[in-house]
C-alpha cells in the first residue's frame, strides 16, 4: 500500500503544511510505510515524487519543474489515485490512500476530501462536511450556539454585507460586544489575519485587514482572565481525548510568531516552557474540557483526528469552546506523547481508522434502480417548441 501525503495548495497556512507533511513523511517512514509527496504549489500546480519528502527542497528557491510532469488518469483512478508521466510509455506512480497534511483553504477545508470521495480513496481524517464547518469560524460557532455549547460572543458578516451596511455593522458589534474585540478572517487558521483591538477607531481598520485573506469575517469579544487550552481527539465511532494542553504567549493573543518562531513554536511541540501538560486548571473543569471535547467531536462528525480549543476564564471558570482543527499542525504530537500515545501508534490508527471508514461507506448503497429516465419525455414536460430566428 502506498500512502500518498498531501500538502501545500493555494492558502495563506502553506508553509505551515509543508512542515506538518514533512513531520508526516518521516514519520511514515521510520515505520517502514511506502510513502509518496504530493505538493501543490502556491500557484495551484502539482508535483509528485519522493524527493519531495525533504524539507530542503522548500527551503530555497529550488526548480520543481521537473517534478510536476505527472497527470492525475481520471480513467484508472477508481478506489486509487493514479498519476501518469506525459509521454507515451509514461510511468505510473499510484497512490492507496490519502494523507492530506493541508491547513486552511483549498486543502483542510473539506475540499480536498471531496476529491478523494469522488474517487473513492480511503483518507485520513475527518470528512467533507466537518472539515468545511470546522474550517468556518462562524459556522462552528453557530454550531456550537445550536448545541448550547457555550461560547464566546460573536457577530459575522461577509465583504458584502460590509460594503452595504459598514456603519451598521460597526454600531452592531460595539452594542453587542464587550472590549477588547477580535477580529478575524473566518476560514483562516494559524492566527492570521487576528487583529486584538480596544477601541473603535482601531475596529474599522482591523475589518478591512481581516477582508484581505477571506470575504467572511468573525468579530468577536474578548475573554478577560484567558488561559488558551487545547484537548485533542482520535478515534472514530468511540474516540478519545488527550490531556489538556496550556499554551502561554507573551504577546496579546496566541499570534502566528508564538505558534511557529518563537523558540520553535508552540503548534509544533518545541517551546517547552510556553507549553504546560497537562495544563494547571481544576481536576474537574478538565475532565469537563475532555468531555465536551468528545462531545463536540461526534456531534460534528469528525473522524481521525481533531483538536478543539478553548478559551479559559481562570479567575470565574468558565468555559468557552472556541475553535475545531481538523487536521492539527503536525498531528500535535507532542500532546498525544504526553498523553500515552507515541508518534508511531498515532500514525497507525490513523491509516487504521480510515481503512475502517472506508469499509464501513462500502456497504452503503449509492445505486437506485428507477424506470423514470424511460417514461419521462422531457419535451412534453417542458413543452420546448422549436423556435426560428426572426428574419431582418
Amino acid at each position: 500500500m502506498t500512502i500518498g501525503v498531501f500538502f501545500g495548495s493555494r492558502s495563506p497556512e502553506h508553509d505551515v503544511s509543508i512542515i506538518t507533511a514533512q513531520f508526516i513523511i518521516a514519520g511514515l517512514k521510520s515505520a517502514g510505510y511506502d510513502v509518496m509527496p504530493v505538493y501543490i504549489g502556491k500557484n495551484g500546480q502539482w508535483y509528485i515524487g519522493p524527493q519531495l519528502g525533504d524539507l530542503k527542497i522548500f527551503q530555497g528557491e529550488k526548480d520543481l519543474s521537473h517534478f510536476s510532469d505527472y497527470v492525475l488518469d481520471l480513467v484508472e483512478s477508481k478506489r486509487k489515485m493514479v498519476f501518469k508521466r506525459k509521454s507515451l510509455f509514461g510511468k505510473k506512480i499510484i497512490i492507496d490512500l490519502a494523507f492530506p497534511a493541508f491547513h486552511g483553504q483549498n486543502g483542510e477545508d473539506g475540499t480536498f476530501q471531496g476529491l478523494f470521495e469522488l474517487l473513492d480513496i480511503p483518507y485520513v481524517g475527518c470528512d467533507v462536511a466537518s472539515s468545511a464547518i470546522a474550517m468556518d469560524k462562524a459556522l462552528t460557532k453557530q454550531f456550537y450556539v445550536g448545541n448550547n455549547i457555550e461560547t464566546a460572543p460573536f457577530i459575522s458578516f461577509t465583504s458584502d454585507d460590509w460594503n452595504k451596511n459598514e456603519q451598521g455593522l460597526m454600531k452592531d458589534a460595539q452594542e453587542k460586544l464587550t472590549w477588547p474585540i477580535f477580529v478575524k478572517p473566518a476560514r483562516l487558521g494559524s492566527s492570521i489575519g487576528i487583529t486584538r483591538v480596544s477601541y473603535e477607531n482601531e475596529l474599522r481598520e482591523a475589518i478591512n485587514v481581516a477582508f484581505h485573506y477571506d470575504d467572511k469575517v468573525v468579530v468577536e469579544e474578548g475573554i478577560k482572565n484567558l488561559a488558551d487550552l487545547t484537548c485533542a481527539v482520535l478515534g472514530g465511532n468511540n474516540p478519545k481525548a488527550s490531556l489538556i494542553q496550556e499554551s502561554r504567549f507573551d504577546a496579546d493573543f496566541f499570534n502566528y510568531e508564538e505558534k511557529y518562531l518563537n523558540e520553535g513554536g508552540t503548534q509544533l511541540g518545541e517551546a517547552k516552557s510556553k507549553l504546560v501538560i497537562p495544563a494547571e486548571i481544576d481536576q474537574g473543569d478538565a475532565a469537563i474540557i475532555e468531555e465536551l471535547s468528545l462531545r463536540i467531536y461526534k456531534l460534528l462528525g469528525c473522524w481521525g483526528t481533531a483538536r478543539i480549543d478553548y478559551l479559559y476564564d481562570r479567575q470565574n471558570r468558565k468555559i468557552y469552546a472556541n475553535e475545531i482543527n481538523p487536521l492539527p499542525g503536525t498531528l500535535y504530537h507532542h500532546l498525544w506523547k504526553a498523553s500515552g500515545v507515541e508518534f508511531k501508534e498515532l500514525l497507525k490508527e490513523l491509516i487504521d481508522l480510515a481503512l475502517e471508514r472506508k469499509k464501513e461507506k462500502g456497504k452503503l448503497l449509492s445505486t437506485f434502480n428507477s424506470s423514470i429516465l424511460k417514461k419521462l419525455n422531457l419535451a412534453n414536460k417542458l413543452q420546448l417548441k422549436e423556435t426560428k430566428e426572426p428574419q431582418e
